[in-house]
């Protein structure tokens, strides 16, 4: 039995020898892929990083504008805020790169506001802002002592007083202007009493009160829908030009090439475009406008606001 203990043997050291090279594979393809990943993690590490500062980051274009930014070699991080007073002084800090949420009136009171040199890069577009109610189809049922509720921060207000003025609800005392608050307000000669509150508040007033100014972000997150507005105003009015919705960057980066290549993916690709349309129930007016047509509009802001101390 000794002589054939050799042949017994044989098969345990073939078995032995199949395990191994099968461990041999294992690691090499743990190294294969070990060195693809890292190769992704390269390439992943030669694109331009950027935060970009928004409200509503939920948006769904927000993750297509993501995508494209990827294939034309920016990693974008959108950087999600509850409401319009945080992107600002976020941007000022360099908590973030760049912002999109505002109009250059808005951006032109910030700055005024806070002694900051923020500039747009790049246009997005111009909404109108409308007025909605849960009590009347139209302005003509509004009564005589009803309530409306307009945005509270200075900007909007001035552009929802235009708007219920135009619609005969309110006078104002200098005819109205983009610096029109509720203390121009003709009180014995509106037909409405006015109160201003947080934007984002403005839709959720509406069971208690005739009709509110609802900025266009917030229309189909509460639960309405655009073409409900009794009453809203023109975009394409050439007046309207300071409600320009831009990209802003501190001032030293402003020719910042990555950041130029952002504005133009978002202004060129139509899936991004078609997103935002959708979100805008259609009403956008999307702009491509020169940049320093949105640099002189915001400098004569600016000035204005300064000179009225």
């Amino acid at each position: 039995m000794s002589e054939n203990s050799p042949l017994i043997e044989a098969p345990k050291r073939r078995g032995r020898a199949i395990a191994l090279a099968v461990a041999v594979l294992v690691v090499v393809g743990a190294l294969v892929a070990f060195a693809l990943t890292r190769g992704d993690d390269s390439a992943g590490a030669d694109l331009e990083k950027v935060k970009l500062g928004v409200v509503g980051a939920s948006d769904p274009y927000w993750k297509t504008l993501k995508d494209e930014a990827k294939e034309g070699g920016i990693d974008l991080e959108v950087v999600d805020f509850a409401d319009y007073p945080q992107p600002n002084p976020s941007l000022t800090e360099g908590e973030i790169d760049i912002n999109q949420f505002q109009h250059i009136v808005y951006l032109a009171d910030y700055n005024v506001a806070n002694d900051q040199d923020l500039t747009p890069i790049g246009s997005t577009a111009i909404y109108p802002l409308g007025l909605y109610s849960q009590k009347v189809d139209s302005v003509d049922e509004i009564k005589a002592g009803d309530t409306v509720v307009v945005p509270d921060d200075d900007s909007n207000q001035a552009r929802a007083l235009g708007i219920l003025q135009s619609a005969g609800l309110i006078k104002l005392k200098d005819g109205g202007s983009i610096f029109s608050t509720l203390a121009d307000i003709d009180k014995d000669a509106s037909k409405v009493k006015v109160k201003a509150i947080k934007a984002d508040l403005t839709p959720t007033s509406l069971p208690d009160v005739a009709a509110a100014i609802v900025n266009n972000d917030f229309v189909e997150k509460a639960g309405l829908k655009f073409e409900d507005a009794i009453a809203k105003d023109d975009p394409s009015d050439p007046n309207a030009v300071p409600y320009i919705n831009i990209f802003a960057v501190r001032a030293e980066d402003k020719d910042n090439a990555t950041y130029a290549k952002l504005v133009e993916i978002y202004q060129n690709s139509k899936l991004v475009q078609d997103g935002v349309q959708e979100i805008a129930g259609g009403t956008a007016q999307l702009l491509t406008t020169p940049v320093a047509d949105l640099e002189a509009s915001l400098a004569k802001v600016e000035a204005d606001t300064r000179a009225r101390g």
